[in-house]
């Protein structure tokens, strides 16, 4: 009976440390996944839209970019989610709900994020995507300027009021008819995904013009009956940002050398498509399960009007806009205060 007991203890006595021990563990990898820490498998979930602005993105994807950079600051694995959303609204949604980790759009969207984020999530943007004109075409031949707009016409884009489309339109009417008429034409505009408007457009529907972006406008403008009305060069005076990927403040701190393999990432996706520019409309076309020439991707991506760059160009010129309108409640002392420090030092405007 005493060496039963005895048999019974020194079998208890490894079980009671075993148990222990797998507490303790179990207790750091609790601590370890509730702290967010780069030593776990982390993913990391994308946005983008449609059309060759986001081949940036298409280009790190295919090419597992983010991956390898991540890998040479000593993440060995990791897990990349990729959404592709129909507009600045969905978008901004998404993040502030918590389901992505960089979200692309445009500058508009954008700059009211950042405004509605500031002492909260803080978003701002990792740096522009590219430098890329939006175009407004139109199938109604007495449509030659937006002053030809009537109360029967309808301008797809991809979000009433806060889209980029939007706000450029805004800023159009403004110059047109004055600060006190920039919503002139808000009325007419209706929300839609750019494959949806052309197909509208191109249809005879109700909808008879777009303000669109590449490939749309070039595929419209092939069309005969088509016709451009404006460009948002023309309203910005020049190259201006059209997308820019965006964070919050959070997972930068969280996260450093996530965040620092994406933007390492982006930087390498610009310079694969600069050197590359036949090979990224191939990737574009597979990407985008896209049925177009590669030859028209090819002209897109290599036209002088087109630049991919993380160099933010006009953007202040849309945020003071929105702030003069009360689109937005905060004013930009300059364009870095829209941007992490990553791309300060770039001749941004």
């Amino acid at each position: 009976m005493t060496t039963n007991r005895r048999s019974r203890k020194i079998a208890v006595r490894p079980l009671r440390v075993v148990t222990v021990l797998l507490a303790v563990l179990l207790a750091n990898a609790w601590l370890t996944g509730c702290s967010g820490g780069e030593s776990e498998t982390p993913t990391i979930r994308f946005s983008q839209q449609y059309g060759v602005g986001y081949l940036p993105l298409m280009v790190m994807r295919h090419n597992k970019m983010v991956e390898a950079q991540a890998a040479e600051r000593g993440i060995d694995q990791v897990d990349i989610e990729w959404v592709t959303l129909g507009g600045g609204a969905s978008t901004s949604a998404a993040l502030l709900s918590g389901n992505l980790d960089f979200a692309a759009s445009g500058v508009g969207p954008m700059i009211k994020m950042w405004d509605k984020t500031r002492g909260a999530q803080n978003v701002k943007a990792l740096g522009a995507i590219n430098s890329i004109p939006i175009v407004l075409t139109t199938s109604d031949p007495e449509v030659q300027s937006i002053e030809d707009f009537n109360k029967t016409d309808r301008i797809a884009l991809p979000a009433v009021k806060v889209s980029i489309q939007a706000v450029t339109l805004q800023m159009a009417a403004a110059k047109q008819w004055g600060n006190d008429a920039y919503d002139r034409l808000d009325d007419l505009t209706v929300s839609m995904k750019h494959p949806d408007a052309m197909a509208a457009m191109l249809s005879n529907s109700e909808v008879n013009a777009h303000f669109g972006s590449p490939p749309y406008y070039q595929q419209e403008l092939e069309r005969d009956g088509i016709h451009q009305v404006l460009t948002s060069y023309d309203v910005l005076g020049g190259k201006s940002t059209f997308n820019t990927l965006w964070a919050s403040d959070s997972f930068r701190n969280d996260h450093p050398k996530l965040f620092a393999a994406v933007f390492a990432a982006l930087k390498q996706a610009m310079q694969f498509i600069a050197d590359k520019p036949r090979e990224a409309a191939k990737i574009y076309i597979a990407e985008a399960n896209s049925k177009l020439p590669e030859d028209l991707i090819f002209q897109i991506i290599t036209d002088p009007d087109i630049e991919f760059t993380t160099t933010p160009k006009n953007v202040m010129k849309y945020a003071r806009f929105m702030h003069q309108i009360k689109s937005i409640d905060h004013e930009a002392g300059s364009w870095k205060d829209m941007f992490f420090p990553e791309v300060a030092n770039e001749p941004g405007s």
